[in-house]
């Protein structure tokens, strides 16, 4: 399984584009995925310990999760070097058929645009504490209407993030997201000391009990986990980019990337349990007083990372949909007969619609955890079904033992029924919240 040999059919022949210049180290590319991995979803899993029943139940489904989150980095790597694709969409259509290929597409993109709607939400519950502390009001006084939050995160997607997110090239922007990275690991170390410290203005909650209210509930953190920990849409793209690309390699830089993401995700959620218990709110950040200086200054880096960080993601989005446009219009219609996809006159309608429509969605959300519940459903497809199906179909184009391919094949379908049971799992939880 170390990749393809020169006498493997089919699929195995396949090389690496050209195009595809293996340039990153084994360590950069364990920051590239830590990177990938920590954010957003980091401000979801004390939540996610509460809804699971408390430390144990929750900490022992991370571990399980942690599993599938490495054998589902390791298949890719895998697949890619059978396939010699080097993008996640092409990996499936070329494994499993141009008919996956397409969902695959489709996944990608509404999975990227609840991010985006996720994204926004923070922003927004940032944007209101960060309003409150900078002009405070009593009580009983009526909120102004220049701190109304729809205000204030329409005014900032149209004057900030729009503007970044228009351009046809955003290659700066990978420098700033770094940010993110720095605010996850800020914010775990935060809320490590002030449950020990005790910061003035914060009613701690007495321990509550470490038993899930019924055994269903432990399956209540999966979608947190498929959210905070989901890399893989970018892990085809970091093995193919690496000089080093043994499938023992990237084993270990999938082990190591994840394990230090499971130690941050942990602290955070342990300790922000441990500190407000029932009352946690599913952004932890909200949980604080609006006037303590060490969370605003949490509250700031995370608002800049994710300013940061979303035109990337509409950078994804936005590709993959050209992409269909160029295959589906241009070229059956005729060359110049429909704009260019990246043209101006296609790139910025499509820009304007995606902020457009994640903004609506933030705003009528009511809450971060329907929005998570609702991206953990479609990140199991990336995190377990779409690596368990290419395993099974690159098992059947490069020659392997029969006993190891039984074993593999088994252990492709365990991936696709436990991807199957949390997407149905997550979708059905989240509708009911909804509701």
């Amino acid at each position: 399984m170390e990749g393809p040999t020169a006498g493997s059919p089919g699929l195995a022949e396949k090389p690496v584009p050209a195009a595809a210049s293996p340039s990153l180290s084994s360590l950069g590319a364990v920051f590239i995925l830590l990177k990938s991995a920590l954010g957003a979803g980091l401000l979801n899993f004390p939540w996610a310990f509460h809804k699971a029943g408390g430390v144990t139940p929750a900490f022992l489904g991370e571990l399980v999760s942690l599993v599938f989150l490495i054998s589902g980095l390791v298949i890719l790597g895998y697949a890619a070097s059978v396939s010699g694709q080097t993008t996640y969409q092409g990996v499936v259509g070329g494994l499993c058929g141009p008919a996956l290929g397409k969902l695959c597409e489709a996944c990608f993109i509404i999975n990227l645009l609840m991010i985006s709607v996720a994204f926004l939400r923070v922003i927004g519950d940032q944007l209101e504490k960060l309003c409150g502390f900078l002009l405070p009001s009593a009580p009983p006084a009526p909120q102004p209407w220049c701190m109304d939050q729809r205000l204030t995160l329409t005014l900032l997607s149209a004057l900030v993030i729009l503007p970044l997110s228009v351009p046809r090239e955003i290659g700066f922007q990978k420098y700033t997201s770094i940010l993110g990275t720095l605010a996850a690991c800020y914010l775990a170390l935060v809320i490590v000391v002030q449950y020990y410290t005790g910061p003035q203005g914060l009613a701690r909650e007495p321990r509550p009990a470490h038993s899930p209210s019924s055994w269903t509930s432990v399956f209540s953190v999966f979608p947190t986990i498929c959210f905070g920990f989901q890399c893989h849409e970018a892990g085809v793209s970091i093995y193919c980019s690496m000089t080093h690309r043994s499938l023992s390699h990237w084993a270990l830089v999938s082990v190591l990337s994840l394990l230090a993401c499971c130690l941050v995700y942990s602290l955070t959620g342990v300790y922000g349990f441990l500190t407000f218990g029932a009352e946690v709110s599913a952004d932890i950040l909200m949980s604080y007083p609006g006037d303590d200086v060490v969370i605003i200054v949490a509250r700031a880096l995370f608002g800049v990372s994710i300013v940061t960080v979303y035109p990337i993601v509409l950078f994804l989005g936005r590709s993959v949909m050209q992409d269909f446009w160029r295959r589906s219009w241009c070229l059956a219609c005729g060359p110049g007969a429909l704009a260019e996809p990246s043209g101006p006159w296609v790139r910025v309608p499509l820009t304007v619609l995606w902020v457009a429509v994640t903004l609506a969605m933030a705003l009528l959300l009511p809450d971060l955890s329907e929005i998570v519940g609702i991206i953990g459903g479609i990140s199991s497809f990336f995190i377990f079904i779409f690596p368990g199906l290419c395993l099974i179909c690159a098992v059947n184009v490069q020659p392997v033992a029969a006993r190891v391919r039984c074993c593999l094949e088994a252990w492709g379908v365990v991936s696709v029924l436990v991807g199957t049971f949390i997407f149905g799992q997550s979708t059905v939880a989240a509708a009911l919240e909804l509701l």
